[in-house]
Formats: C-alpha cells, structure tokens, sequence
C-alpha cells in the first residue's frame, strides 16, 4: 500500500465519490443493462462476441460508458446507438426499484458534510441516468455537486477530469492534495492518482479487488465507503 503525499494543515474539505459499486449498490444492472444494449445491435446473448464485450465491459467499469462503447463496435454510430440503448436499459431497471444506497453510505455522506466537507458524486454514466439514479434514492439535494463526464468536457474516467472540474467548481480547497478520493474499480484510482489527491480510497464493495486497486494507486483500500470518515479523520489527526 502506498502512502499519501504529506499535506501541510491535512485537511480533506473536499471528497469526491463515485456512485454505482461504491455508495449505491445496483446488483449487477451495468451488465443487464450492456446486453440488452448489444442485443439491439445484433450481439446475441450467450455467443462468443456477446462474452468476449462482457469480459470487457467487466474489466473497464468507472469508464466513461460512451467510451466503452466506442471501443467495442468502433464506428462513432453504432457506438451512439448503443450508449443510448445502454442507459435506457438501466434507467428502466431503476425505475424498477432495482437500486439501493451501500449500507452506510448515506450516513457517511451526512457525517463528512457535517464535518463542514464538500462531497462531489461522480459517475460514468450520462446525466440522465444518473439523474434517475438520484431520483430512485432521493438523493438530489443530498450533495452540493453531481458530475458526470459530459460536465467535465466529456472525458471520463481514467482521466483525472471529474475531480478536477469538483476541484475548479467548488472551490473547496486550495490544493489538490487536500482531496479524498473513493470509488470501487481501477478506472477510480487511477482517476484520483493522476488528480493529484492527497488520499485516493478503494472500496471492496463493487467491481474490483483489493490488489487490483492497489495496483491502480489507491492509497487506501476500505471494507466499504462506511469506513471512509474514520479514515479521514485518522489521516488528519
């Protein structure tokens, strides 16, 4: 495990959480919703294309999902068609009461802002789903900022753009080190590392595992974002 960049007078006023794996928990939906995507294009479940995209979609969770696509079935049309027929899938199956906060998560959330901290939400998926997702939790005035990659430029994750842009547009904090960084896939960490955050926080309760995290930069790796607040509280004491 590596440690974080000392920071004079360590404060975290700003954290900035992913969504799906690390404060809500979706049961699987990204892989429903990406076959009945691929299906729309032709893909049929249960063939070898249809494993072999799954087995990617699996490896770059925290991805920009437009960029995923992109990726899979290379021209920008078919990449659009099934972006688009991807969130529809998963806005259904949210609407369908399919989503639900990690256990602790809220309390967390409530507990950083009331320590006077600035907590973002991120997400690789389009603002309209998360929207739903919000929407389906109740959860729409519970932070300040949401972000998703078409607010930060329309790059997403690995890139460091949705911390940087809560950075640039909270105003939370005069150095970048002074950021909290959490979220459950290698596509997170690496995101915080090259950010530049003081901590940059893996969770074991979504796509990736403790050594894949580690691997990826994470300076912690926590049972779940329950477990957050004490850490930061430890990194300041």
């Amino acid at each position: 495990m590596t440690s974080a960049t000392p920071v004079p007078d360590r404060r975290f006023d700003l954290v900035v959480l992913d969504m799906a794996g690390t404060t809500v928990a979706d049961g699987g939906l990204v892989e429903q919703a990406f076959s009945a995507a691929a299906e729309r294009l032709g893909v049929k479940p249960g063939s070898e294309e249809h494993e072999r995209q799954l087995h990617y979609v699996r490896a770059t969770m925290g991805e920009s999902k437009i960029s995923v696509f992109r990726h899979l079935f290379g021209e920008e049309e078919k990449a659009r068609c099934a972006n688009t027929a991807f969130e529809e899938a998963y806005g259904e199956l949210v609407d369908g009461g399919r989503v639900a906060p990690v256990p602790g998560a809220r309390e967390a959330v409530d507990r950083l802002a009331a320590e006077g901290r600035t907590v973002v939400l991120t997400t690789g998926f389009a603002r309209t789903t998360q929207d739903a997702v919000l929407a389906a939790l109740g959860w729409h005035d519970l932070v300040p900022l949401t972000l998703c990659p078409a607010d930060a430029g329309g790059r997403g994750r690995p890139c460091p753009d949705m911390v940087l842009a809560a950075f640039l547009r909270t105003g939370a904090v005069d150095d970048v080190r002074r950021i909290a960084v959490a979220g459950d896939t290698s596509y997170d960490m690496l995101s915080g590392a090259r950010s530049g955050a003081g901590i940059v926080a893996g969770v074991l309760t979504g796509a990736h595992d403790r050594d894949r995290l580690e691997r990826s930069g994470a300076t912690h790796v926590l049972g779940s974002i329950a477990e957050l607040p004490d850490l930061i509280a430890r990194a300041e004491a």
